[in-house]
Formats: C-alpha cells, sequence, structure tokens
C-alpha cells in the first residue's frame, strides 16, 4: 500500500443527546416522545431529545422559563442521574477500545479515535460499523466524523449529527471550502465567544475564511492556538491526540444545596458525606491526599441575609485517602469558617497534591494502617455491591434535608442489582 492510502485519521464519536438516550435506555414508553434532562437543584436543561429541540426548548434555559411549553406538550422531565450516565458512558468508551487502544476520552459523552491503521476506501464503513455496534452493546445512539485533524473531526460530526446516516467522512475530499463555509465560526472548536467577536470584526464568518486567512496574520493578532485551529482546518495536524490517561491532580466535590443551610449540624452532615465522597473516588484510583480545602458561600443574590464565602485548607502530616481521617479534617476547616447568622447556598471538598498510594509507605507506616487500609475496602466493596452510602459514618447523618432536588429522579442505578427496572412476564 502507498503512504497516501494510509494517511492520520481520525474520527469524533460523540453521544446523542447521551442523558436523554441514557434515560431511553431503560424506558421504551419515552422513545419517540419529547423529553429533557435538567442539571443539579433540576435549575437548568442540560439535555434534550430531538423532540423537545423542534418545540423551541432551549439548552441551558432554566426549568422555570420552559415550563409552560414542558407541560403543554407533555414532555417527559428527568432529574441528573450521573452514576448511570457514568457507568453507561464507561460501556461506550470500552466498546470504542475495540476498534483501537489509542483513543482519547474527551468528556463523558465524547471520544477521538484513531483510525489511521484503516485505508482511505475503508474508513466511510468503518465509522458505519462502529456506530452500529455502539448502538447494539450499549443502547446509545452516536454521530461520528472523520477527518485527518482533531478540528476537522469535529467539523464532520457537526455535519453528521444532521444526516440520518450519522456517519461523515472528510477523507479523499481534496477541496472542502464549500462545506467549511457552512460552518459558522462560533461552532468551530475552540473558538470562543471572545474569539468569535474579534474574528467577526475582522470580516471572518465562517471556517472556510479562517483557513484561508493568512498564518501571519492570525499569529500576529491573536496567539498560538488560534493558529493551530487554522492550521487544522488546512488538514495540517496540530493538535495530538491525549490517549495516555494521565493521574488527577485533585479531587473536587461540591454541591448547591436543594434549600438554604443554615445550622451547623446540616452544614457538617454535608461536608462529612463530600469528604466520604472524594475518599472514595480517590481511593478507586490508588490514590492519597496530602491537602483538604473545604469551601462554604452564601447565594449573592439574596441580599437580604447578606453574603458570605469563605474556604480553609488543612495540610496533612502524611498523605491519606482514609475516609474517617479526611471526614476529621476536614470538619477541623469546616469550624473553622462557618458563621452563624447566614443561608448557605453551596459547600464542598477538594482533595488536592494527590499522589500515589503504592508509594506512599514511609517510616511511620504500622499494622494498623493496612487495617485502616482492609477497613477501607470493605467500605468500597460493600457500596459498590449494595449502593452508594450503603456503609458511611453517623457524622454524615441520614435524614439529609439539604440534598439537592431531584424531583424527577428515575432511580436507576446500573451499580445496584436492586435499583434496575423489573420486567413482568406475562
Amino acid at each position: 500500500m502507498s503512504y497516501t492510502q494510509y494517511t492520520r485519521k481520525i474520527a469524533l464519536i460523540d453521544c446523542n443527546s447521551f442523558y436523554v438516550s441514557c434515560e431511553r435506555l431503560f424506558n421504551p414508553k419515552i422513545r419517540k416522545k419529547p423529553v429533557v434532562v435538567l442539571s443539579n437543584n433540576d435549575g437548568c436543561i442540560i439535555s434534550r431529545s430531538n423532540e423537545a429541540k423542534a418545540l423551541g426548548i432551549k439548552m441551558g434555559e432554566p426549568y422555570f422559563k420552559e415550563k409552560d411549553v414542558i407541560i403543554k406538550n407533555n414532555v417527559q422531565v428527568f432529574s441528573s442521574n450521573y452514576s448511570l450516565y457514568g457507568d453507561i458512558s464507561r460501556r461506550v468508551m470500552r466498546t470504542l477500545k475495540r476498534f483501537n487502544s489509542d483513543i482519547e476520552i474527551y468528556s463523558i459523552d465524547e471520544a477521538f479515535l484513531d483510525l489511521s491503521n484503516f485505508s482511505d476506501n475503508e474508513v466511510q464503513n468503518i465509522g458505519h460499523e462502529i456506530r452500529s455496534i455502539v448502538l447494539k452493546w450499549t443502547g446509545i445512539p452516536t454521530s461520528i466524523g472523520i477527518a485527518k485533524t482533531k478540528t476537522l473531526s469535529k467539523v464532520a460530526n457537526h455535519i453528521a449529527k444532521k444526516k440520518q446516516s450519522g456517519v461523515v467522512s472528510l477523507i479523499g475530499i481534496k477541496n472542502i471550502d464549500s462545506i467549511l463555509e457552512k460552518v459558522k465560526i462560533n461552532d468551530v472548536w475552540g473558538v470562543g465567544k471572545q474569539i468569535t467577536k474579534f474574528y467577526q470584526q475582522n470580516g471572518i464568518y465562517n471556517a472556510k475564511q479562517l483557513k484561508n486567512k493568512s498564518n501571519t496574520w492570525i499569529k500576529k493578532s491573536s496567539n498560538v492556538l488560534s493558529s493551530r485551529t487554522a492550521m487544522e482546518l488546512k488538514g495540517i495536524p496540530c493538535i495530538n491526540l491525549e490517549t495516555t490517561n494521565s493521574k488527577r491532580k485533585s479531587c473536587v466535590v461540591s454541591r448547591s444545596f436543594g434549600q438554604r443551610v443554615e445550622n451547623f449540624q446540616e452544614l457538617k452532615e454535608a461536608i462529612a458525606g463530600y469528604s466520604l465522597n472524594a475518599s472514595e473516588k480517590i481511593r478507586s484510583e490508588y490514590l492519597v491526599t496530602k491537602s483538604i480545602t473545604v469551601f462554604i458561600r452564601t447565594s449573592p443574590f439574596q441580599n437580604n441575609y447578606g453574603f458570605y464565602s469563605n474556604s480553609k485548607t488543612i495540610d496533612l502530616p502524611i498523605a491519606t485517602n482514609n475516609s474517617i481521617e479526611i471526614v476529621k479534617a476536614s470538619l477541623n476547616a469546616l469550624e473553622a469558617i462557618f458563621k452563624n447568622g447566614y443561608r448557605y447556598q453551596k459547600a464542598g471538598v477538594i482533595l488536592s497534591h494527590l499522589s500515589d498510594s503504592i508509594n506512599s509507605k514511609n517510616l511511620f507506616s504500622s499494622e494498623r494502617d493496612e487495617k485502616i487500609n482492609n477497613l477501607m475496602k470493605s467500605i468500597d466493596s460493600t457500596n459498590y455491591k449494595y449502593g452508594r452510602s450503603t456503609l458511611s459514618l453517623a457524622s454524615a447523618g441520614v435524614h439529609k434535608r439539604w440534598k439537592s432536588r431531584r424531583q424527577h429522579y428515575s432511580k436507576i442505578d446500573t451499580a445496584d442489582f436492586y435499583s434496575l427496572p423489573k420486567i413482568k412476564v406475562i
């Protein structure tokens, strides 16, 4: 085979209306109906089915603003169920790795996949095969764009979303100016609001105009990132696939409360719960933390009660992922910043200075540490089997009136056998 038949080919696989698609997996009755999924505290619309889009329901719009349209058209509404979405996402990504292990998981519902090992003539059919297998194995519909660069694959994906086939390849097309001309400049990957305004002020309104603009002018007038984007639109790869899963540097768990919190006990329960959640996350990645930050704040819009925001960081003498120690340190930090007389809207815990737990043993390690590690493993395995918070600490509370509003929660948890939908056999 000649070199030209095996040029660089990057596919962008994007799950269609991902959160909606996850809810539809276990609820066939809503497959053809308008559906929306809401953000934390049922605040804003963060996912819409095509039927909901056709009704004019906007992405990111506050739920209360669209409520009349939703009720009038019998739109199905769901609170976000991130444990479900995370599990389905992992299934999709594992399926994609069947085609190539060189994959960059870009977000919960998007991934870049290297298809350079396939010939130019094969790549379109491979795209259809990927789409078919992902749908068959996970139940999630996707759109796939294939091109020589990541930026062009984003363009191809943008077009694929509007096509019934769901797959668009720009490989082998010598002149793509007619395609790029239809892509608005603000729809180009990497072009934000501010740079969009700058481009429009200089007569650049679409991807074709940016591609054909002098690279010298772009570098002089903008920055290196803009230059890379323009080069990628020309078909010259400038942005590499980030296929290595680097260890995270920090872990944040924070929530807005379902109702304002005024007393210390309820705030204490929230911080303890967030600390347990964060501890479990870093243990799952074999990490330990050396620094814990707790933050609390009120709403900036409640003028009658005043605004208060504060944080406290505690450096631990020895790095740990022990839930008990992390909760204790977090509550000490909370005591240092809590003030009476305020109605708190949000709180959170940040674990930073993370490192590998394998290398965390030191001169002070003992048999007690081994017992603690075994205890944490037992807690994690129990919670994995029976659902999060099956085993917890008393300090995390029971009733949790402060929890985020989830009035439309589907209650499906694929990590908990007893939470799966039941089918009646007649």
